[in-house]
């Protein structure tokens, strides 16, 4: 049955018909959002500053807890909470549809927030130093199982409610042709996403009864196994939905329209068949799955995601410059760039967001996935700096940048600071990008990717560590400051902007305008995301 037009609102500034209930459950997810990068961040300048050897600021017992908060927080709850406010908008906003069913969007955010909570007081308890992976032996109290339980069925409840609203739209006819690029790629970010929870409740709930007794043991072998079908999968929904947003940056900036869509979305459906693969580098120590598995996974078949962030590496840049070459940016080779709107954060948030996740983060994926190179590198800081490269430097700031357009949108108030907004995407930007590479530097000198003293001071044998590796690590160390600074920047102005942040009562009022689509790219924005 359709919703009454009273439980929507039309956009002054897109046009789209925005379901009330739809709305709000975007509110509270991205709010939550903010709080988790709030509370990964702070744990993470800890870390950092422990790891840098002229600071060493935390015991051994606080370091770990530090470490296993900041990856659930940052990894995990923060850019979860996003990705399902992001699933809310891509369906019922985009598509002028109203939400499936409000009560089971509050329901799936009721239990995300519980088990965020529950995990959080569990680490801070210190019942749970386990790291984000709780490999057994390990074993944390059962409240934090619990958790990490109750958040993962509600994200699979978000991401089931989306699809429902995607057959809303489509039974209702709220929009015509085929569903928007941005739409389209979180839908393949959706559909990984039940993949990867499936696995994570084939392998949280066992465990949380061995927790509590009710089971002998785990098999740490089985394990492992399949907690990287939740573990390395899980960062691949933010690849999706990172490009995804990409795509959309581009046209609320600067009117851009995919060359060729369909070759587009045949990238995302490699995704959906193969970047799961990538897993495989975690496993190669195990005996739980055989050498011929392990060798095809690592040097054929990854590459076939591979050639899908190829496509989008070639097809975002492309469509942005098409789009400013048809406003006639065409004096020389790179008028284009250079006109780019860069005063605007989320032009220099995607931007940054593409050559750190491509050049620092994509890169180095492919060499480090690669069975001869990750046997040597694995356990080193060579790995740390590569997914900071794509989570950090990739998706998380492709969040930052999107939340410009998002909040003022959504909230309906204008953003405070802008001038200060501009400067947090650089600071957040260039800080990731440092910290990603200096990390692979101090790993190369053999840096290991976890201990809390790369001297192990009072070990009964001694280590020689390169002082080349020191030097690196101080460099991480300034980066991480950098980069924290960035961060509560964010959060700053997306608080101050949320709560106290002028009323839009006209689309003049909008901080950074929607551009107009380019003369030969439609004649709406929807048809364009």
């Amino acid at each position: 049955m359709s919703a009454s037009n009273e439980a929507f609102r039309t956009c002054d500034v897109t046009g789209f018909r925005v379901h009330r209930p739809a709305e709000w459950l975007i509110r509270v997810n991205a709010v939550a959002a903010v709080v988790c990068v709030l509370i990964g961040g702070i744990y993470g300048l800890l870390v950092a500053l422990t790891r840098w050897p002229a600071v060493h600021l935390l015991d051994a017992a606080w370091y770990y807890r530090a470490l296993s908060g900041h990856g659930l927080n940052m990894l995990i709850f923060w850019i979860i909470f996003f990705e399902v406010a992001g699933l809310y908008f891509g369906s019922a906003v985009v598509l002028n549809s109203r939400i499936a069913a409000p009560k089971v969007g509050w329901l799936a955010f009721i239990l995300m927030v519980a088990g965020a909570l529950l995990v959080n007081v569990s680490i801070l308890r210190g019942k749970a130093d386990v790291l984000m992976t709780s490999y057994p032996p390990l074993k944390a109290e059962p409240m934090y199982y619990l958790g990490v339980i109750l958040f993962a069925v509600g994200a699979l409840l978000a991401v089931i409610l989306f699809f429902a609203t995607l057959v809303v739209a489509k039974r209702e006819k709220t929009y015509q042709g085929s569903v928007p690029l941005f739409t389209f790629g979180l839908t393949a970010a959706a559909i990984i996403a039940i993949f990867t929870l499936a696995h994570g409740a084939a392998i949280y709930v066992p465990t949380f009864l061995w927790s509590i007794g009710l089971l002998p043991g785990i098999d740490p072998a089985i394990y492992r196994t399949v907690w990287w079908g939740l573990g390395h999968p899980s960062q691949q929904i933010n690849v999706a939905a990172m490009i995804s947003i990409w795509y959309l940056i581009g046209t609320l900036t600067v009117g851009s329209k995919p060359v060729n869509e369909k070759v587009c979305r045949g990238a995302f459906l490699l995704y959906i068949l193969f970047i799961n693969l990538a897993s495989a580098h975690h496993l190669l120590v195990d005996p739980g799955v055989s050498s011929t598995w392990k060798v095809w996974n690592t040097s054929y078949a990854m590459y076939l995601a591979v050639v899908a962030s190829m496509i989008h590496a070639y097809t975002v840049p492309a469509a942005i410059e098409l789009a400013q070459r048809r406003k006639g940016y065409n004096k020389s080779l790179f008028e284009w760039l250079r006109k780019a709107p860069w005063g605007n954060p989320a032009v220099a948030g995607m931007a940054l967001s593409v050559f750190v996740f491509g050049f620092l983060g994509g890169l180095t994926g492919p060499i480090l996935g690669t069975e001869q190179v990750n046997i040597i590198a694995h356990n080193t800081y060579r790995i740390t700096g590569h997914f900071h490269g794509t989570v950090v430097g990739g998706t998380t700031l492709a969040f930052m940048a999107l939340s410009y357009y998002i909040v003022p949108l959504i909230f309906r108030r204008q953003i405070a600071f802008p001038k200060l907004a501009n400067l947090q995407v650089w600071l957040f930007g260039l800080g990731v990008a440092g910290l990603s590479a200096t990390m692979m530097l101090a790993g190369s000198y053999g840096v290991p990717r976890r201990h809390w003293d790369i001297a192990f001071s009072g070990a009964p044998f001694g280590v020689e560590v390169n002082p080349a590796a020191y030097m690196w690590l101080a460099l991480m160390g300034i980066s991480a400051i950098i980069a924290a600074i960035g961060g509560a920047l964010y959060c700053l102005i997306a608080v101050v902007t949320v709560f106290f942040g002028k009323r839009m009562d006209s689309p003049k009022d909008l901080t950074y305008p929607v551009s107009a689509p380019a003369p030969d790219a439609g004649t709406g924005i929807a048809p364009s995301l």
